[in-house]
């Protein structure tokens, strides 16, 4: 199973950016997709997820701003960035979970000039 992350870039405060997570390779759905990132000097943190059935979960920092979403059909994951903060500059991570077994995509880096 892969996961592919792309849409990262530089954008200045307030604005919005796109990141896409293709996965590829996976017989079953995934139980759940998620958004991590990882600021300089900073522990991985969860930001959003997904379940299966389409609950969605964000930190209280994302909250309003971010919306994830995925589509079965295409096999993709989806995390808008509305309303960036330098705050938000991280390299981010998506994750898919099928049952016990954890998978990774590659780091985008998001960058949010002030």
């Amino acid at each position: 199973v892969q996961l592919q992350a792309s849409g990262g870039g530089l954008v200045q405060a307030g604005g919005s950016l796109r990141l896409s997570c293709a996965a590829s390779g996976n017989r079953r759905s995934f139980n759940s997709l998620g958004w991590y990132r990882q600021a300089p000097g900073k522990q991985r943190e969860l930001v959003a997820w997904i379940t299966i059935s389409g609950t969605t979960n964000y930190i209280a920092s994302v909250k309003g701003r971010f919306t994830i979403s995925r589509d079965d059909a295409k096999n993709t994951m989806y995390l808008q960035m509305n309303s960036l903060k330098p705050e938000d500059t991280a390299v981010y991570y998506c994750n898919g979970r099928i049952a016990w077994d954890n998978f990774w995509g590659q780091g985008t880096l998001v960058t949010v000039s002030s």
